[in-house]
């Protein structure tokens, strides 16, 4: 216990020094995770955390599969089918080109051809948790180069499967070739049929169950079991465990439990991909570098170069711009995890000796240690060039979002409010916790989601920074209360519309930093009163005036009026 204790102390306080060095100069915290992990890891002089290295980073892929499953969540089956051009046009000729070039290239490292194109192959694969971090953390998903990047990335995921199947084929080791390959086509199918029972009708009447009784350890253990479920089947298939999750989310997010899903599973994939990193840079053996660095040094360089190149062309024949095909080749020049699995199947198969799998595993590792600088320097080159050239690159539904409006709670209030936007064209959602008036919304084909607003997490996952107001129209003071709060102290710029009860619960709000505040109690006071005034004949301009000093400072005339004896 107490070298546990010491160890989990020295990695915290490397990893936050490393991280908070790496952000201060602008690269990011992946930068920062990994050379906390070489600091830390077994090849470097200095505090040993673990030997256990490829244990730990088995483990810490875990936090991939969530990665991918979240990815899945804000992925909609109509939005994947759009992307079909991208994702098995683009992403399967940057495979193949990619795979070739590299493996002409290891053709001169290696005797045999069927080995120099495995290795080119697998090496053109890149790193889904790296890209995919990255574009997360700088907001790039949804630009030109960010969809294409993920297109890719998905196609990538497939080619794993071939990749291994043909590895016995190039094994020297006797091996038994199973004939019977409709077996396991019907294995394939089988567990895909049960991915799609479970994320599409097993999974969402599951969640319906246990948001009804508002429970909220069982929400959260329901999620990780469809991720860990979708994980198991497709490793049952012999598929990618990240593909099942993205599959399973991509299912999931038609549901109106997708937000509140993806902010209960925040924190997991963050520690868990925080530990990946760290045991990405544990696995940079320095000592097998050394042996021959100037051969290393020319591994790196080269693979780099022609996948800048190769993905570089790629994009301009598939009519990207040429910022955006800079972006993207200086984001996918590096080689990925999935990497680790191929070269240790090919090690316990004899295809590769220890020494080409040491400085397989170094290259890819030393390339993804060097993404996050790289993939700076092709934005600023790329924004360079565009400065020159005129080229239009931004984030179009980004622009789009600043206008956008958030409700909380769809009570009476909330459907009035939230019919007047849509029939207004302003981009709007609304979150409650009811399931039934969530249910009642999306029938009517208002954008309804299931969350608990008064939960920080689930603010920072529909990214309440790009809103321009957040309208609360929660029943409970004491909830409304809440939900001001937190947005005035995390998100200061945002304008707030409350409504409250009763004079009281007014001034609360107004003093937790609401922006405008709507009375219920004195409003209704006041229509009614125009109203009898509007009867007995009171001409219009009288009324007006009355109307503005009961308004005046505040209700102020109001609180004279009611004050208590």
């Amino acid at each position: 216990m107490d070298f546990f204790l010491l160890s989990a102390l020295v990695l915290l306080a490397v990893t936050a020094i490393m991280v908070t060095i790496s952000k201060h100069m602008g690269l990011g915290s992946i930068l920062g995770l990994l050379i906390a992990g070489i600091i830390v890891g077994p090849h470097t002089p200095g505090p040993i955390v673990t030997s256990e290295v490829e244990t730990l980073r088995h483990f810490t892929e875990f936090g991939v599969v969530l990665l991918l499953f979240v990815i899945g969540l804000e992925m909609q089956p109509a939005k994947l089918w759009s992307m079909r051009k991208e994702v098995f046009g683009l992403g399967s000729l940057q495979v193949i080109a990619s795979g070739v070039v590299l493996g002409l290239y290891m053709n001169f490292f290696v005797e045999s051809i069927g080995v120099a194109m495995l290795l080119g192959f697998t090496l053109a694969l890149s790193s889904t948790a790296f890209v995919m971090q990255i574009l997360q953390d700088k907001g790039k998903l949804n630009t030109e180069h960010g969809k294409n990047a993920f297109a890719i990335l998905l196609l990538q995921d497939l080619a794993v499967v071939p990749l291994l199947a043909v590895l016995p084929l190039l094994s020297t080791q006797q091996q038994t070739v199973d004939s019977s390959w409709w077996k396991t086509l019907i294995d394939v199918l089988a567990m895909f049929a049960l991915l799609i029972a479970f994320g599409r009708y097993i999974i969402p009447k599951a969640l319906d169950k246990v948001a009804k009784q508002r429970n909220k350890d069982a929400f959260l253990l329901l999620t990780l079991l469809s991720v860990v479920l979708s994980a198991y089947l497709m490793k049952h298939a012999g598929l990618s465990m990240a593909l099942g999750a993205f599959l399973m989310g991509m299912f999931l997010s038609t549901s109106r439990y997708s937000f509140q899903i993806e902010s209960s599973l925040e924190p997991f994939k963050g520690i868990l991909m925080s530990l990946f990193f760290i045991a990405v840079g544990m696995s940079i053996d320095f000592q097998a570098i050394m042996n021959d660095p100037w051969v290393f040094s020319e591994h790196v360089v080269v693979i780099l170069v022609l996948k800048s190149l190769v993905i570089f062309a790629l994009m301009l024949a598939f009519g990207a711009s040429k910022s955006g095909a800079i972006k993207l080749a200086f984001l996918l020049n590096q080689s990925g995890e999935f990497g680790f699995v191929l070269f240790g199947a090919a090690k316990a198969l004899g295809i590769i000796d220890d020494q080409l799998f040491v400085v397989g595993i170094g290259v890819i590792s030393i390339s993804m240690l060097l993404t996050p600088v790289l993939y700076n320097f092709g934005c600023s080159l790329a924004n360079r060039l565009a400065n020159v050239s005129q080229f239009s690159y931004f984030n179009t539904d980004n622009a789009s979002m600043e206008q956008k409006v958030v409700v909380a709670g769809y009570g009476s209030t909330g459907k009035v409010i939230a019919k007047m936007l849509k029939s207004s064209g302003i981009p709007f959602m609304v979150f409650d916790i009811n399931t039934n008036e969530v249910a009642f919304g999306r029938k009517e084909g208002f954008p309804v989601f299931f969350g608990d607003i008064t939960d920080l997490k689930l603010l920072n996952t529909i990214k309440l920074d790009q809103a321009s107001m957040i309208i609360v129209s929660i029943d409970h003071s004491l909830n409304a209360l809440k939900v001001v709060k937190h947005i005035k102290e995390n998100y200061p710029h945002i304008k707030i519309l409350a409504r409250a009860l009763d004079i009281k619960a007014m001034d609360k709000m107004l003093l937790s930093g609401a922006s405008w505040v709507i009375a219920e109690t004195l409003e209704s006071s006041i229509r009614t009163g125009e109203e009898a005034l509007s009867q007995m004949g009171v001409p219009s301009d009288e009324i007006f005036v009355i109307l503005e000093a009961l308004r005046k400072n505040e209700y102020e005339l109001i609180r004279e009026i009611t004050k208590e004896k």
